[in-house]
């Protein structure tokens, strides 16, 4: 089948939900409604993985010769900057220097992971990005036993800093984004990735984040007295940070560009009676 006659599908993958939109091809291409099922906790033992993955499988039951992209929650993922290096030019020097900057960080747990790194450039350097070769392996698997077309499996931070890049200062733009559990922060300065914090929420999200943008305007070593901040956060709407905080939160999420789809954003209550528990 000709991938432009194939209906597509976008997924966002995470431990506790998994969103999916479905566009049926034609002369009038027509948008399913997002399609939310909410997961249960992972077992002890199990990857946090498996079970959103069994969910796909039960849910892409209902189609058959698909194009699908996921976009994975950054609970699933692992991120390095690659600050410029002008000696480094080709393909295999750059995957070698990220494995490095990888291995510096994540250690041998790296032997199990699958890097993806954005365009390189010996000037400006790239963000490299690690999941599970496991995980890797189940989604095209899944994908082959539906007679599907995997398009791309997209880290979820760079695939917003794909969408809303052009919204940033490239000579300095702290971008945080918030999910369910999960806060993200990275730096960019002079058209260049500084940092990248990927942790977990432990207690209230917006206490977390300010600490965690503090810790990193502190590590830059030029904290001004008011920073700006550019804010994703689709599942936390009402998420504010104290005036006397010395961040300014600037929203990416904006008429001009709009959000997937697909993307998350806060489970009504009757979307929860309806979804179905893996």
């Amino acid at each position: 089948m000709s991938p432009l006659l194939r209906d597509q599908i976008e997924v966002f993958f995470a431990p506790g939900r998994l969103n999916l939109v479905h566009l049926k091809r034609g002369l009038k291409p027509v948008q399913s409604p997002v399609l939310t099922e909410m997961i249960d906790d992972a077992q002890s033992g199990q990857p946090d993985w498996l079970q959103p993955m069994q969910q796909l499988e039960k849910m892409l039951s209902e189609y058959t010769g698909i194009s699908m992209t996921v976009t994975l929650s950054n609970h699933f993922v692992r991120y390095v900057t690659l600050p410029p290096q002008a000696e480094i030019t080709t393909p295999e020097e750059v995957l070698a220097y990220a494995d490095f900057r990888m291995r510096e960080i994540y250690g041998a747990r790296v032997d199990h992971w699958s890097l993806s790194i954005s365009t390189w450039s010996p000037v400006y350097g790239a963000i490299c990005a690690a999941i599970s070769q496991e995980l890797l392996i189940k989604l095209e698997e899944v994908a082959k036993r539906h007679h599907s077309k995997l398009n791309g499996i997209e880290p979820y931070l760079t695939a917003v800093l794909d969408k809303w890049i052009k919204s940033l200062n490239r000579r300095k733009s702290y971008v945080a984004l918030v999910e369910t559990d999960r806060v993200c922060v990275a730096l960019l300065e002079n058209g260049i990735w500084h940092s990248i914090r990927n942790q977990r929420v432990l207690q209230d999200v917006a206490d977390e984040l300010l600490a965690a943008l503090d810790q990193e305007a502190v590590l830059s070593g030029e904290k001004e007295s008011v920073e700006q901040v550019f804010l994703f956060a689709p599942e936390h709407p009402a998420l504010t940070l104290p005036d006397d905080s010395g961040w300014y939160m600037v929203p990416l999420q904006t008429e001009t560009v709009t959000v997937p789809m697909h993307y998350p954003i806060p489970v009504s209550d009757k979307t929860k009676e309806n979804a179905c528990s893996a």
